[in-house]
């Protein structure tokens, strides 16, 4: 007998607090104005869950490799990482961490963009939103403006957080 995919939530919901990682992409910010990140803590405490990781990290290739690896290894059930996703020739965090999934979920980055072509328009198509398992851990790239954050906060990664850590794992 199938269960459904409210039983999956159910349970995913009773496993726990669920360890995440933040990490901004950025080649400006500063953990001062870092409000991508704020913001993500803020949400994933109210929602009961924990920040077990915070990196804020420039848009290089090696640099992205190397924390996609460090935290792979760490605690975090599920990394959230935000900026680098974009077209520009610095934006790079999309090339690594695509190479690098094991499993990919597109349906990730086919609801962000949708949801964000709502919000912007044709542009939307520009974003290389990303998601899929590296080393047992969900991993979830947004672009990083604050809207793009929010949005995928919202409509994507809260309302399934506790559920894609579990599928992850059980």
């Amino acid at each position: 007998m199938s269960v459904s995919n409210q039983e999956h939530k159910n349970i995913a919901g009773a496993q726990g607090p669920v360890p995440v990682a933040i990490v901004t992409v950025s080649d400006t910010r500063t953990p001062d104005t870092d409000v991508n990140a704020r913001f993500l803590r803020g949400r994933i405490e109210a929602a009961g869950h924990v920040v077990a990781a915070y990196r804020l990290i420039r848009d290089e290739p090696a640099q992205v490799a190397a924390v996609l690896d460090e935290l792979a290894a760490g605690e975090a059930r599920v990394m959230l990482w935000n900026g680098g996703t974009g077209i520009a020739p610095r934006d790079t965090t999309y090339d690594v961490l695509a190479r690098k999934l094991e499993k990919t979920l597109p349906g990730f980055g086919e609801l962000f963009r949708m949801f964000s072509y709502e919000q912007v328009g044709a542009s939307a198509m520009l974003s290389r939103a990303v998601g899929g398992v590296y080393r047992g851990k969900v991993v979830l790239s947004t672009p990083g403006s604050p809207a793009a954050v929010e949005l995928a906060w919202e409509k994507l990664i809260g309302p399934e957080l506790a559920h894609l850590a579990w599928e992850v794992v059980r």
